[in-house]
């Protein structure tokens, strides 16, 4: 098995709304802001090279909506889906599987793209991976998260039959990647986790989305339900530093990787380092 680092670029989100109660003079010491509030956030994906299978976690925004709209996530960097997957040797026509961890605009924006004015899949050898609930959940969205689920992100994967769904009760269907749920952030979301190199990686998606989000009390105001990601947090960060596992952040604009220390506070961050480096 190998794994790659996919960055598909940067984007900005107010800081107060990736940290929710939290105080500004708290977290911007870990994330800094502009001067309108802006915190900078990797749109990172994790690329599995296992066998004969090539399955891509998470696609970042992707590039087919409006200027304007992209406008209001100020998009910024060199970096590209293309251009990462180019400099490890594949491109997107390599892809056999994708892996939805959930369908916010972020995570899922680069599955589709516009050819000829007509939305179709990115990856056309792929098979798409979500989950019957989470793709409910997304097609009939509430108010709260309506403005992250874009049907243009979303119905074109069912339309083109590329899709498929992950069984909870028999989720090792990708290889030999294990399918974890949560469901605080929004409702079942998928957090892979892989054996690599003797140590077990656990792609930390939305449920820690940066370094500076490992203390508990520290939840998106995104979260759907803020108590029970607090509560998933603590359960998946106690058996993270039990089994010395290494999360690969997505959103970390600095950092990819971490390890994990007990401390008089909790559970806080250890290490940090690149996946190649591993």
């Amino acid at each position: 098995m190998n794994l790659y680092s996919i960055e598909t670029g940067y984007f900005k989100l107010d800081g107060g709304a990736m940290f929710g109660v939290v105080p500004k003079s708290i977290w911007s010491k870990t994330n800094p802001a502009d001067e309108n509030n802006l915190c900078s956030l990797a749109m990172r994906s994790l690329l599995i090279e296992d066998g004969n299978r090539l399955v891509l976690v998470d696609t970042g925004i992707g590039n087919k909506q409006s200027e304007k709209f992209l406008s209001y996530y100020y998009l910024h960097g060199d970096d590209s889906l293309e251009k990462s997957l180019s400099k490890h040797g594949f491109s997107k026509d390599d892809i056999t599987d994708v892996f939805l961890t959930h369908l916010h605009l972020d995570h899922s924006g680069g599955a589709v793209e516009r050819v000829d004015q007509k939305l179709v899949p990115a990856f056309k050898n792929a098979t798409y991976w979500s989950n019957t609930q989470h793709w409910d959940w997304a097609i009939y969205p509430n108010d709260r998260e309506k403005a992250s689920f874009l049907k243009e992100n979303i119905l074109p994967l069912e339309e083109s039959g590329q899709l498929k769904f992950i069984d909870r009760d028999n989720n090792e269907l990708i290889g030999s990647i294990k399918t974890n749920f949560a469901y605080g952030h929004t409702d079942a979301m998928m957090l892979p986790q892989v054996v690599y190199k003797g140590r077990t990686i656990l792609f930390a998606a939305d449920l820690i989305p940066t370094a500076g989000h490992i203390p508990i009390p520290y939840v998106a105001g995104y979260d759907v339900y803020p108590l029970m990601a607090m509560d998933e947090k603590k359960v998946f960060l106690k058996e993270a530093l039990q089994n010395d596992y290494i999360l690969f952040m997505e959103h970390d604009a600095v950092n990819e990787c971490c390890t994990l220390v007990e401390t008089e506070k909790g559970i806080r961050l250890g290490e940090t380092f690149k996946l190649n480096e591993i």
